[in-house]
C-alpha cells in the first residue's frame, strides 16, 4: 500500500514520514480514525514504508522487493490480527488468512460488516480472543527474516477480549527488539486504558469533502455534482461512498426497516412492532448495528430539514420522500433524547445484548418521543 494511494490525510502522511526520517518510530501506536477514513491502509503503508529498500522522499518505491511482497500481503516480516467469527475450525486470524488477504486487496477501506459478510459469518459476534495472544507471542519471538522490522498490525484492536488484551501488557510496554505494533481501531473507549497508556497515538480525521470528492470523481467516475452530493451523505466516510454509489441493498433495507418501525411505533402497533424485531433479529448483529447508525442518520437529517436552510440537504429517491413526510415529527423537544437511545442501543448491541429486548425496549420509547409536541 503506498501513500499516494490513500485518500486525502495529507498531514497524518507528512507526520509518518518525518518520523521514518528522524529516527522516531514508537515501538507501539494507535491509529485511531473514524470507520472509513483510511486508517488500516494508513497503517499498511507506514509499514512498508519502514521496510521499503529504496524509500522515495515521501513514500515508498512500490517495485523492490519489500514493495512487492507488501502489495501481495505476504511478506514474512508483516503479521496481522483481525476479528474472526470463533468455531472449532476458526480460533486465530492465520485460520482465514486468505480470505483477508482477498477482502483488503479487494478494498483497503474494508469494514467490519464487509468482512464478516465476507466470511459469512454476520449472525455470529466479531473478536480477537485470548489464544490469539498466544499466536502473537509467538510469532514475535522468531528473528526477522528479511527487514530491519518485524512489523504487527492489528485492526478493530477495540474488539480484543480483557483476557487477550491483558495477555498482551506485558509486551506492548516491553516488546523485543527491533519489533514494531501498529493497533488500528474506530474507537478508543472500547480499549482498555492499560492499552491506551503503552500506545502512541495518532488521530486520524474523517476525510475531508474536497479530497473525498476528488476521488469519488477520479475512481469512481462519477459526475461533480454526484460526487458532491455522495460526500455530503458519506460524512468523509469513503466505506459509505462505496456503499452509496453501488446502491447497496442495505441502504434500501434499512429505510424500508426505519419506515416500518416508525409506523408500528407511532401509535405502537403490538403486531406489527412483534413482526418488525423478529424480521431485525433474523439479520446479524453487524447488520443491526448498521441500522442503528441508518437511523442516526435519519434523525439527523431529518432535523436539518427541518430547521435548517433546506437547499443545503442532499438527499435522494425514497429516502429524501420519506425524511420530508418524517421530519415534522423530529425536533427540539425529542431530538436530543432520539439520539441518546439510538447511541444506547448501539453500545448494548457491541456487548452482545440480546437484540429481541433490545429493539422491543426502542419501540416502546420511541412511541413516547414520537408523540411529544413540538415546542411552540
Amino acid at each position: 500500500m503506498l501513500f499516494k494511494e490513500i485518500i486525502g490525510q495529507s498531514a497524518v502522511k507528512e507526520r509518518l514520514v518525518r518520523s521514518i526520517k528522524d529516527g522516531r518510530i514508537s515501538h507501539a501506536q494507535l491509529f485511531l480514525g473514524p470507520q472509513g477514513s483510511g486508517s488500516l491502509a494508513l497503517a499498511l503503508a507506514y509499514a512498508q514504508y519502514i521496510s521499503c529498500n529504496n524509500k522515495q522522499e515521501t513514500d515508498s518505491c512500490g517495485t523492490c522487493s519489500s514493495c512487492i511482497k507488501y502489495n501481495k500481503l505476504i511478506h514474512p516480516d508483516l503479521h496481522f490480527v483481525y476479528p474472526v467469527a470463533l468455531s472449532k475450525a476458526v480460533r486465530v486470524s492465520t485460520d482465514v488468512a486468505a480470505e483477508w488477504r482477498e477482502a483488503f486487496s479487494g478494498d483497503p477501506y474494508i469494514t467490519l460488516y464487509n468482512w464478516f459478510e465476507q466470511l459469512d459469518a454476520e449472525n455470529k459476534q466479531a473478536v480477537i480472543g485470548v489464544e490469539e495472544s498466544a499466536e502473537i507471542l509467538r510469532k514475535l519471538s522468531l528473528t526477522t527474516y528479511e527487514s530491519e522490522y518485524k512489523i504487527m498490525i492489528i485492526w478493530q484492536a477495540d474488539k480484543m477480549n480483557i483476557g487477550a488484551a491483558n495477555k498482551l501488557l506485558k509486551i506492548l510496554e516491553e516488546p523485543p527488539d527491533k519489533t514494531l505494533f501498529l493497533l488500528v481501531c474506530e474507537s478508543e473507549d472500547q480499549l482498555l486504558r492499560t492499552i491506551l497508556s503503552r500506545t502512541q497515538l495518532i488521530k486520524i480525521p474523517k476525510i475531508k469533502d474536497e479530497d473525498l470528492i476528488e476521488a469519488l470523481i477520479q475512481r469512481n467516475g462519477l459526475s461533480p455534482e454526484s460526487a458532491q452530493s455522495t460526500a455530503h451523505l458519506a460524512d468523509g466516510n469513503y466505506s459509505e461512498a462505496l456503499m452509496l454509489i453501488n446502491e447497496n441493498e442495505n441502504a434500501a433495507q434499512n429505510l424500508a426497516s426505519f419506515q416500518k418501525l416508525m409506523r408500528a411505533s407511532l401509535k405502537f402497533d403490538p403486531k406489527a412492532v412483534m413482526s418488525w424485531i423478529d424480521e431485525i433479529a433474523a439479520t446479524g448483529r453487524e447488520r443491526q448495528k448498521n441500522f442503528l447508525k441508518y437511523a442516526l442518520h435519519i434523525m439527523r437529517e431529518s432535523l436539518m430539514l427541518s430547521y435548517a436552510d433546506q437547499s443545503i440537504i442532499k438527499l435522494g429517491g425514497n429516502e429524501e420522500e420519506f425524511v420530508k413526510k418524517f421530519s415534522p415529527f423530529i425536533h427540539a423537544n425529542n431530538v436530543e433524547q432520539f439520539i441518546v437511545e439510538l447511541n444506547k442501543a448501539y453500545f448494548h448491541m457491541e456487548r452482545n445484548a440480546n437484540s429481541k429486548i433490545l429493539f422491543m425496549d426502542l419501540a416502546f420509547k420511541f412511541n413516547e418521543l414520537l408523540n411529544l409536541p413540538k415546542p411552540i
